[in-house]
């Protein structure tokens, strides 16, 4: 028996034994959790910039302000999520009532990724807690220092029977060679298959949170500076290492150069020397980053510099970018952009439908009736009209994508809801039992049913 069985058989022992149902108990570990990640606030802020090289500000928007965010509205809210709903029940199961309960599934595997080390482990570890279960999270070796932190914050926080972070200490082919009773992974869509392959030989139910090639559309009555704006801060977090980063624009002819002016202004003004510039994130490591400058090619108009020694990409500008552009053959990742035309709604189509099922999809425009067509037709995960990338930033929204980009979402109530099974109950009264279901069956009873079912 390898160590990670021995760590699910111990966990398995830990909620078969009911020690995480009682709510209490899960609020404890809550509030012990949030307390911790305030106190080592620093730590996990030196840590991301070891790893990213992300910016004090930019970390605790994205990633420790989240996962606080996430803590605090489910500490306040589980109570609630966990007791039983009441459903109506039809008139022909009179007298009852019926309820769903939400139940944990038991023991939970957490496969985190490296861009959002803190974010993407966290939050559906805050979750699958308050649900109930308990979890063996698996951060990424990429990400080293931010991994090292989560390890030794929840080795602080939690007994290893409850939540165990297994970093350094497996690989995913011997993680998932076990037997789980619910998979979460975030990652990309080829490993997410693996998880997906390797969840089905035991019937494991799974969340996939993928990615995708996510467009941005501006059309001619968008206000185009602020376009510009939003979309080079989105692009540029993290240095493009976001799932949901607006990966290519499509603009409308008539608006296309300004938006391209506009968009160089804002790259010089919110990363000024990008390659030098301390707080503009780095490709996490060596293999990503010649993936990414692999993909400068086509009509570059701004940017296109790189630093080897650094692993720091130029924010780059692609105008007019084609459909057999480098950067189009794949998700980028990375300070990349991408910038096609078009004059039709035909031609936009044709270039949305290169790249189905995005993650994310962004629209600037100031049409209700261009907002209702486009957000109906375009299937995708979740987005923006007229911003990008904040609809992640709540905790009242599900996040997940759709078909290539996820199986799956989470995020506050959803989340909790992820990690639970819902129990369907009908509770039938025991003072009076309708013959009506009962052999011999007659045409009186036929008729009953027929009333109370039609």
């Amino acid at each position: 028996m390898n160590t990670i069985e021995q760590i699910v058989n111990t966990q398995r022992e830990y909620f078969n034994a009911h020690n995480t149902l009682p709510v209490a108990t899960r609020l404890k570990y809550l509030k012990s959790l949030k307390a911790t990640i305030k106190a080592r606030e620093q730590d996990i802020l030196d840590a991301l910039k070891a790893d990213l090289n992300k910016s004090a500000s930019e970390s605790y928007m994205v990633e420790v302000g989240m996962v606080l965010e996430e803590l605090s509205y489910t500490i306040k809210h589980v109570k609630k999520w966990a007791k039983p709903s009441r459903r109506g029940t039809p008139l022909a199961q009179f007298p009852s009532k019926s309820y769903v309960l939400p139940s944990p599934y038991g023991v939970t595997l957490i496969i985190a990724p490296w861009n959002y080390p803190f974010l993407l482990a966290m939050q559906p570890l805050v979750d699958s807690v308050a649900a109930g279960n308990t979890v063996v999270l698996k951060p990424s070796r990429a990400s080293a220092q931010t991994s090292r932190v989560m390890k030794e914050i929840v080795e602080s926080v939690f007994p290893p029977e409850y939540v165990t972070c297994i970093y350094g200490e497996s690989a995913n082919a011997e993680v998932l060679d076990c037997k789980f009773d619910y998979i979460f992974f975030t990652g990309g869509a080829e490993v997410g298959k693996k998880v997906y392959e390797a969840a089905s030989r035991n019937l494991t139910p799974v969340t996939l949170e993928l990615g995708g090639k996510s467009p941005t559309v501006v059309d001619e009555t968008a206000k185009i500076d602020l376009a510009a704006r939003r979309i080079v801060f989105g692009k540029l977090l993290n240095a493009g290492q976001t799932c949901i980063a607006p990966d290519y624009i499509v603009a409308h002819k008539s608006i296309a150069d300004k938006l391209v002016e506009c968009m160089k202004k804002y790259i010089n003004k919110l990363y000024p020397d990008a390659l030098n510039c301390e707080y503009f994130g780095k490709i996490i490591s060596e293999r990503h980053y010649n993936r990414v400058k692999n993909l400068l090619s086509g009509n570059i108009v701004f940017g296109g510099g790189y630093n080897d020694e650094q692993q720091k990409i130029e924010p780059t500008i692609i105008y007019p970018a084609t459909l057999d552009d480098n950067a189009m053959q794949e998700e980028i990742f990375g300070p990349i952009m991408p910038v096609l035309t078009y004059s039709t709604e035909s031609e936009l189509n044709k270039i949305l439908d290169a790249h189905p099922t995005p993650l994310a999809f962004y629209l600037f425009t100031g049409k209700k009736k261009t907002e209702k067509k486009l957000l109906q037709r375009v299937q995708f995960g979740g987005g923006c009209v007229n911003d990008v990338i904040m609809h992640i930033a709540t905790t009242k929204m599900p996040f997940g994508g759709v078909g290539t980009s996820g199986i799956g979402s989470y995020h506050g109530k959803t989340g909790f809801m992820t990690f639970s099974h819902c129990k369907s109950i009908l509770k039938k009264s025991t003072k009076l039992d309708m013959p009506i279901r009962y052999t011999p069956y007659s045409k009186f009873k036929d008729k009953l049913v027929r009333f109370f079912m039609k």
